[in-house]
């Protein structure tokens, strides 16, 4: 009788698959690629503006007085008197009492310690003025851009919070009565603009030019501004809060360049005739 003998087949061994390698000079490449484009994307804005946009504003000058500054930046006096103050040298009509209460205390350096300083509060923006934004009774009105697209945005005197709204400086007047009306707004890089973003609401202020509208709408009367100039001042320059009360001015404050906190923006309009 033969003898049988159950063998168990062996499992088949599949043939191992060559690992890829990893070629990591063209990760490092490519890594370094798109950080050379986050980096052109944050940088170009900031250079373009600073060759081809600021040249186009006026500056304040380079040693001003306080007189000197005011007198530039509103430019030519109207031939008016409502019983103000009236600097004969410089042609600007002046409240001497709020130009006063701008001026720095004695010792104090203007714009030191701005490092970390939160700027979507109105009040760390001229914090030498002192000034009380907590008014116990706050109110607010509509302000449009038609050029730059923000439709209805909310401007609240008394409140100091930019990310919420656009923040007018307590002590300036109400839209429509004669003086400076003085609005506040926060801007970064202008790819990231929205205007019903209030962080980035003013972004493309920048782009505006003179005998662009400025609608404002208070107390169900509307105003219509035209942008007479565009200044660049430094952060420290308080002279733009001042007021001159031969017409009604408005003027809206931003940081440039884009995204930065180097310069202030000063667009400055004078209400006109619907």
């Amino acid at each position: 009788m033969a003898l049988y003998r159950y063998v168990k087949n062996l499992p088949k061994i599949q043939p191992s698959l060559p690992k890829k390698k990893i070629n990591h000079r063209l990760v490092s490449f490519l890594l370094v690629a798109v950080g050379l484009v986050f980096l052109a994307n944050a940088a170009y804005p900031i250079v373009s503006y600073q060759l081809l946009v600021s040249p186009h504003f006026s500056t304040s000058f380079v040693s001003p007085s306080t007189e000197a500054a005011i007198a530039q930046s509103f430019g030519t006096a109207q031939d008016k008197s409502f019983g103000v103050a009236q600097d004969k040298s410089f042609g600007a009509t002046q409240d001497k009492s709020l130009i006063a209460s701008f001026d720095s205390p004695q010792g104090a350096v203007l714009g030191e310690e701005i490092d970390f300083v939160d700027f979507t509060k109105a009040s760390n923006w001229f914090p030498e003025t002192k000034v009380n934004f907590n008014e116990k009774d706050p109110s607010s009105y509509i302000l449009s851009i038609p050029k730059l697209n923000i439709k209805e945005a909310a401007v609240w005197v008394g409140m100091e919070d930019l990310k919420k709204s656009l923040i007018q400086y307590p002590g300036t007047p109400l839209p429509g009565r004669f003086g400076n009306t003085v609005i506040f707004g926060h801007s970064v890089l202008p790819q990231f603009f929205n205007p019903k973003n209030y962080t980035t609401i003013f972004s493309t202020l920048p782009t505006l030019k003179p005998k662009d509208e400025i609608w404002i709408d208070y107390n169900q009367v509307k105003y219509k501004y035209l942008v007479e100039q565009m200044i660049e001042v430094q952060p420290n320059d308080i002279s733009i809060l001042a007021q001159r009360y031969d017409d009604s001015y408005l003027t809206l404050i931003t940081c440039v360049p884009p995204g930065t906190y180097l310069r202030r923006l000063i667009v400055r309009a004078r209400l006109t005739k619907i």
